[in-house]
């Protein structure tokens, strides 16, 4: 059975009106991908009627399976579907430019403060990065390691991330989990979701997956010359965005790769604005506004803001409308959903990688902060406190024991 709309409803609506009811959820869908993928279900699915809960589901199955920002693509998808390549645009716009603002305006704004209440502000925002960080690994472990073969290719991964510096070793990480994914969890295929009717030709869905390809390898080239300016914020951002199964709080360790380690922001700086970036609503992946905006290399402020953010979410939309036009090629390829489960694997061992170097480690120096830590990951898991209300309380903690106890 295939997902449809009401004929009076498909295609039909304006970029206008998708702009509104998306900017809308961008100030008010707080909650991380699976919340934001239940937000749209109800506006667009329940209140507005443009599509059915069938066709929805086959959206939110496709983007899944994609690399980048899944709640973003599926976003994407319904504008695309309601008003074309501009309604898609506005869908993005909407969602996303709110927590890019705020986000943006807290990293210039950061830097004004001084003396203990900027130390503890940012300490305490780093704590509310471990719980956070720790809730997204429990969570995706039991959903993506629920079986001993699964759970063996994370902590092989999880175990190489801990002792690999390179630079090289998310890629690595990422095709270890394919390649074994092929080899152990392979079973019974099961036909994949036949996505909605979306305006993407072949042609245009070839073209988007060029232009994905000559970028993912260009970009670095041109980063070497050294001569354009805003090459080197531009490729980081791009290839974060690039690799990221799963979305979300997975793109930690890869942005952390492209910014920390070239010296471009410092460790704490960039745990502050992951914390911070909890207590905005939209995507996770508007923390980039924040990093482009407090990095060293040029461009930086406002103007780095908008080229990480749209460097971060520019691959995942390439590889998304390449795949609107070309899923039901792929999606026949018994071996794919084999790999996939692989990668996820490999994502959740990547992640937990992440929360001992660098949240934990950066993080918690002192008893105290081992007790705030658990105390928030206990509030967001065991009591189901709203993320945005434990980052408030984490970053009030944080100014209160810097101080007074240090």
């Amino acid at each position: 059975m295939l997902g449809s709309w009401p004929s009076s409803s498909r295609r039909d609506g304006s970029a206008l009106e998708v702009l509104l009811a998306f900017l809308k959820l961008g100030v008010t869908a707080f909650g991380g991908p699976v919340a934001h993928i239940g937000y749209f279900r109800e506006e667009f699915v329940v209140k507005r009627h443009w599509l059915d809960d069938v066709a929805y589901s086959d959206l939110v199955a496709l983007c899944q399976f994609l690399p980048g920002p899944s709640s973003s693509q599926v976003g994407f998808s319904v504008g695309l579907i309601r008003a074309g390549y501009w309604g898609g645009l506005a869908a993005w716009t909407g969602f996303t430019l709110p927590s890019a603002l705020l986000l943006t305006v807290f990293a210039l704004g950061a830097g004004s403060l001084v003396g203990p209440l900027r130390s503890g502000l940012l300490h305490g925002l780093m704590l509310v990065a471990v719980a956070i960080v720790a809730q997204a690994v429990w969570g995706m472990a039991r959903t993506l390691c629920p079986d001993r073969r699964r759970a063996a290719i994370g902590g092989l991964v999880a175990a190489f991330m801990l002792w690999s510096n390179s630079s090289l070793s998310q890629i690595a990480a990422i095709a270890f989990g394919a390649l074994m994914g092929l080899w152990l969890c392979r079973g019974p295929f099961t036909a994949a979701a036949k996505v909605p009717d979306a305006p993407i030709s072949r042609r245009v869905g070839l073209i988007a997956l060029g232009v994905f390809i000559v970028l993912l390898a260009g970009l670095p080239v041109l980063r070497a010359t050294g001569r354009v300016p805003g090459a080197a914020l531009f490729d980081a951002f791009y290839h974060s965005g690039a690799l990221v199964f799963g979305g979300g709080h997975v793109v930690l360790p890869l942005l952390r790769q492209a910014v920390v380690s070239p010296g471009w922001v410092s460790d704490s700086t960039f745990l502050a604005g992951y914390g911070a970036a909890q207590a905005v609503p939209g995507p996770l992946f508007s923390v980039a506004a924040y990093l482009g905006a407090v990095s060293v290399p040029t461009p930086h402020a406002v103007i780095g803001a908008a080229t990480a953010l749209v460097a971060i979410f520019l691959p995942g939309i390439l590889v998304l409308i390449a795949s609107l036009s070309l899923w039901d090629t792929f999606r026949s390829y018994s071996g794919a959903q084999a790999m996939m489960q692989g990668i996820n694997a490999a994502v959740v061992g990547l992640l937990g990688a992440a929360l001992y170097s660098p949240v934990w480690i950066g993080s918690v120096t002192t008893p105290k902060d081992a007790s705030v830590a658990l105390v928030e990951f206990l509030s967001l898991m065991a009591w189901r406190i709203p993320p945005v209300l434990v980052v408030l309380a984490g970053a009030a903690t944080g100014i209160v024991l810097e101080q007074f106890t240090r």
